[in-house]
């Protein structure tokens, strides 16, 4: 996958909490968005056809459904998320290396099948409404946070995974270890002023790209913003003074 070279190529846009008339209405009026996240909630209300219909807009796909099963059935899944034309998949690292590498060959194929380039999956690390107490006391994982995270990343990258998703706190230290093209794709990114509603470990969208994120995923903030173009133009903007 060609590495970003944009602002506008760094920022995918989560349409949480959209059905899919909401969600082809509002990417519609953003012309100038490259990528959009559809999650769960989304893919569930409107089916795969959503996919198309963005497509059809011009938009990449960041699918982001953490598919977390046996490597059968990931392996299935990803090889119609990717025969979907998804360019970036989420799949759990914690599903184990036979997984991994399983849902990664089958995305490929599906891809292949109908004449489209391969996708990036990339692995769940640790997701952002956690923190190190709530890992410890509610799934007994003891291990801090930061060697968690860089544990599942190595196991991603072992298993040929183009890539994961983390914190934005956690990306400094998985750069070092990850150097590009090696995708770290962080939620949890917060403009100055933004709540941070069930995010908890946040960083703001300069902050980010300077810590090693190769693309940053932003919701609320712009797409409830009441001027979300306006919203998008000031990411774009701080990220366009970052590079001067």
């Amino acid at each position: 996958m060609t590495l970003p070279l944009t602002p506008a190529d760094q920022l995918i846009i989560a349409l949480d909490g959209m059905e899919r008339a909401e969600a082809l209405a509002f990417s519609s009026k953003m012309p100038e968005v490259s990528w959009v996240k559809v999650g769960l909630e989304l893919f569930v209300s409107a089916g795969p056809e959503v996919l198309a219909d963005l497509r059809e807009q011009g938009l990449r796909i960041f699918l982001d459904l953490k598919f977390h099963d046996i490597p059968a059935t990931m392996a299935g899944a990803c090889r119609r998320a990717a025969s979907f034309g998804a360019e970036l998949i989420t799949v759990h690292a914690c599903a184990g290396r036979a997984a991994l590498a399983e849902a990664q060959a089958a995305a490929c194929e599906g891809a292949a099948e109908v004449g489209l380039p391969a996708p990036t999956l990339l692995a769940v690390t640790v997701l952002t409404s956690w923190d190190e107490k709530r890992l410890a006391n509610e799934l007994c994982i003891p291990q801090p946070l930061q060697a968690r995270v860089e544990w599942l990343a190595e196991l991603a990258a072992e298993s040929g995974l183009g890539g994961c998703v983390c914190s934005p706190w956690e990306v400094s230290g998985l750069r070092r270890l990850h150097p590009l093209p090696f995708e770290l794709v962080t939620p949890g990114i917060r403009p100055s002023g933004a709540e941070l509603a069930d995010q908890v470990r946040v960083m703001s969208p300069a902050a980010a790209l300077n810590a090693g994120a190769s693309r940053l995923v932003i919701g609320r903030p712009i797409t409830r913003a009441v001027d979300p173009a306006e919203a998008f133009a000031r990411c774009c903007f701080e990220l366009e003074q970052r590079q001067r």
